[in-house]
């Protein structure tokens, strides 16, 4: 709930370079540490946690993951 009353006080754009950084760190933090625990399961997850959340930024073009620089208004 925290979370929700602070993405609508701030602006829209900075809303959302904030959650693409965050699920980055998520998804590669977290990866990175249960490869880290050298338990067959916990490598495995860690894995499909990055390989996962690398495939949705490209088969999406990096909308559903934040990525993508139109979303902040940048022209390329």
């Amino acid at each position: 709930m925290v979370l929700l009353g602070l993405a609508e006080a701030m602006e829209s754009n900075v809303a959302i370079v904030i959650g693409a950084i965050a699920l980055g760190f998520i998804a590669f933090g977290a990866g990175g540490v249960l490869v880290a625990l050298r338990n067959p399961w916990a490598r495995g997850i860690g894995l499909g946690l990055m390989i996962g959340w690398a495939l949705t930024s490209i088969v999406t073009a990096g909308f559903c993951t934040g990525v993508n620089p139109t979303m902040y208004g940048v022209v390329l």
